[in-house]
């Protein structure tokens, strides 16, 4: 009956939201499944728009695909009042099983991954709260004795805060001494302390983005490529995350389109599997790929006469 099939699709759905260790084979077990019938469900949660991972053995459901998305939209608290409710279990002498288990809810719902130290978490939250006050009345804040292992010192910095990055972990702020917009990591920050002078440099501001190939930068490019059976399964195998960016096209084929970085991730993976991607736009990446098939067809200019004239590209972060 189509009943207990929606209800089998449903237990399998949460057990893979959950899933961080499980492999195919324990999957199967708990489920009581062939590995035949959850190849099938897994398939059927890929096209239903859902973002299949996969590590190592392990396949779960990622919680940023778009049924989670708007279900947590309508239900769930914001990352701030979620670290607010993490502070006061965390301050409450109560260690009853039900507060034990809105502590782990909290840290599965929302990945606190900020809180997972239990000797920064308090500080760290304090931070986060004040950076988030700060970033909603925009106002300047010191950051107080932040560790820096890339110049070895320890400084304090005045910065507008306008973003957060990485789940919290980090704050994209504009440093008003170097005139640089810069990430600075939650956990260096000893102390936060929102000025009240407001921003001055709200134009100056520049957000940062990772793309899908982990490539970051202030600017997206966009592009759009027409993909095979083959290279739209290799991509959404490798980068689950590409699946809410890809459509159907036919029954063979599949639109792929998406901002990046750095053509150099999606440039690999396109030059990989050239004869399974075509590409459609954007014609700066015509023209970055043109450019590195040109390349590879002419002799080395350094003279070694019989390789190809590849050189690495470099991520200018």
């Amino acid at each position: 009956m189509r009943h207990n099939q929606l209800e089998r699709e449903l237990d399998l759905m949460l057990l893979m939201t959950e899933n961080r260790s499980y492999t195919v084979q324990q999957l199967c077990d708990r489920m009581g499944l062939s590995r035949r019938n959850l190849y099938y469900y897994i398939d059927f949660f890929r096209q239903a728009g859902f973002i299949v991972e996969k590590k190592g053995t392990a396949y779960s459901l990622d919680k940023s695909s778009p049924f989670f998305t708007k279900l947590f939209k309508t239900l769930h608290f914001t990352e701030d009042e979620a670290i607010t409710l993490r502070r006061l279990l965390d301050r409450t002498d109560d260690n009853s099983l039900q507060v034990r288990h809105l502590r782990r809810k909290l840290d599965v719902l929302y990945d606190l991954d900020i809180l997972d130290d239990v000797a920064l978490r308090e500080q760290a939250g304090r931070n986060v709260s004040t950076l988030y006050d700060a970033i909603k009345l925009k106002n300047k804040v010191a950051i107080h004795r932040y560790s820096s292992p890339h110049s070895n010192t320890v400084t304090s910095r005045v910065v507008e805060p306008f973003m957060f990055l990485d789940g919290n972990n980090e704050v994209r702020c504009y440093e008003i001494s170097t005139k640089m917009n810069k990430t600075f990591k939650v956990a260096r920050m000893e102390d936060v302390e929102m000025l009240l002078d407001p921003w001055e440099h709200e134009a100056a501001h520049r957000r940062m983005y990772t793309d899908l190939f982990m490539f970051s930068g202030e600017e997206l490019l966009p592009v759009r490529l027409r993909l095979d059976r083959l290279a739209y399964s290799l991509l959404t195998e490798e980068y689950p995350k590409a699946a809410r960016h890809v459509q159907p096209d036919g029954d063979r084929h599949w639109l792929l389109s998406l901002d990046v970085c750095s053509y150099v991730g999606i440039g690999r993976f396109v030059l990989g599997l050239y004869d399974n991607v075509e590409v459609l736009g954007g014609d700066g990446f015509r023209d970055y790929i043109s450019g590195k098939i040109k390349a590879m067809k002419e002799p080395n200019r350094d003279g070694d006469g019989g390789s190809l004239g590849l050189r690495p590209e470099v991520n200018g972060s």
